[in-house]
């Protein structure tokens, strides 16, 4: 009888490459992207291995409602048991074991296969992966992706004696520069995916035996998640258990992982251009600017990115450095790096449309049956006004509805809560007042969402 397969998604990571359209309260895996985010297609890819109550996901605490909303956008729904949030991320190894010891408890015999949300992935792909099950019932198999050329940005998989439809891996190599890459390339290297299968029974083996501090952990009532080592998958496991299969797979790949990459797989036109624009003597370059007019002239082999609330102009071949800036403004404190002008919320979203000293201008958009914490704020007063749908205003005890065109005052001090209670969404200018302006100027007291 066939062991059960389980996917499991790895959705925390914050992709700072690809700054300023990933940020680290919208990562890039949420983003859009030929119709749906990076992470849809990847449970739309689960669901074809897996029944939707056998896919497990591990992501951050700050993003479970992207991914309870995102699933619900495919007509799902995720069960708190099957979505695992992170306090804080540990990298790969503590959050796959975690993943693998929730499904042990329900099938002992299971089999898994872990994707990371933010890659792209052609449909070949689910054939190929079918095909290691057998290896995967024994073994640590990781999936390998033959090279298309030689790349620094990726690591590297030696295989070596053939077994059935993988190899045995002869070792791991970490990110190269271009003159190791290209001799990894001719020497039959595979790039690493990230993409893993496995049985549970295994893994738990391998676990307890090389990271046994891990597997304790993951034993004690008392674990505190964020106390264990930041470890990959890749240094913690494979690459000193005896156990690891590498299957090559021949479906199309990329990782997404800066915007080179996505120029290299996005649709080009005659002067393989990718993106809206207007221009002249202009080649080979990556245009993604809302619906700004964007005028090239003389422009080769260049990124241009342009969102709210900051501009990002470099040269295509070093996309890679995208990073470095981010860390680069987070040392500085930038609240850039974290958040869009359009923040999502558990009831909806707010955009900043205008701030100076003393005042702060916000569209609130709220889902039917959703509504904010009651709450309160000690620096700041508010002025709601209504343009769309019919708003429940909680204020200081007492309940009213407005609608579109009506207004209220919300004194500093007092208790207060919107809401949608009716079946359109609702829209709400709000003008904040005071001396102080920060998200952090909250004192919830009841909240839906449970947050704190």
């Amino acid at each position: 009888m066939m062991s059960t397969l389980y996917s499991v998604i790895l959705a925390g990571g914050v992709g700072t490459r690809l700054w300023p359209l990933s940020r680290t309260h919208y990562p890039k895996q949420f983003l859009q992207v030929n119709g749906h985010s990076l992470f849809q297609d990847t449970y739309l890819r689960a669901l074809e291995l897996s029944r939707s109550e056998d896919i497990v996901v591990v992501t951050n605490d700050i993003h479970e409602y992207l991914v309870r909303d995102q699933i619900a956008e495919l007509g799902h729904v995720i069960s708190d048991s099957r979505l695992l949030k992170e306090p804080e991320g540990r990298n790969t190894l503590p959050a796959i074991a975690w993943a693998a010891r929730e499904i042990a408890k329900d099938d002992a015999d299971a089999m898994v296969v872990v994707f990371p949300s933010d890659h792209m992935l052609s449909h070949e792909a689910i054939a190929e992966i079918m095909g290691a099950m057998d290896l995967g019932a024994d073994n640590l198999v990781t999936f390998g992706i033959c090279p298309s050329g030689a790349h620094t940005g990726y690591g590297y998989i030696a295989p070596g004696e053939k077994v059935g439809s993988g190899f045995h891996v002869r070792e791991f190599r970490e990110k190269p520069d271009m003159e190791t890459a290209e001799q990894y390339v001719c020497s039959g290297y595979l790039w690493n995916s990230g993409m893993f299968l496995f049985s549970v029974r295994v893994f738990a083996e391998e676990l307890k035996r090389y990271q046994p501090e891990i597997a304790a952990a993951f034993d004690s009532p008392d674990m505190v998640y964020a106390l264990l080592p930041s470890l990959s998958i890749d240094y913690g496991l494979l690459e000193v258990s005896g156990r690891v299969m590498t299957v090559p797979l021949t479906a199309r790949w990329t990782d997404l992982g800066t915007f080179a990459a996505w120029y290299d797989v996005a649709d080009k036109d005659e002067l393989g251009n990718v993106g809206t624009y207007q221009g002249i003597d202009s080649k080979g370059n990556f245009i993604s600017t809302g619906s700004r007019v964007t005028a090239l002239i003389g422009v080769e082999d260049t990124i241009v990115v342009d969102t709210d609330d900051a501009l990002l102009v470099c040269r295509r071949d070093m996309a890679e450095q995208v990073g470095t800036l981010v860390k680069d403004l987070k040392k500085q404190g930038n609240p850039i790096t974290e958040f869009h002008r359009t923040v999502f919320r558990p009831w909806g979203s707010y955009t900043e449309l205008e701030e100076t000293t003393g005042y702060k201008i916000k569209r609130l958009t709220v889902g039917p049956g959703k509504r904010l914490s009651l709450q309160r704020h000690h620096h700041r007063s508010e002025h709601w006004v209504v343009v769309r749908g019919t708003a429940d205003v909680e204020l200081d005890g007492t309940h009213q509805f407005l609608r579109p065109g009506e207004s209220t005052y919300v004194p500093a001090g007092v208790m207060h809560r919107l809401g949608n209670s009716g079946r359109i969404q609702l829209e709400v200018i709000e003008v904040q007042i005071g001396e102080y302006l920060e998200e952090d100027d909250i004192e919830r007291t009841a909240d839906d969402f449970h947050r704190k």
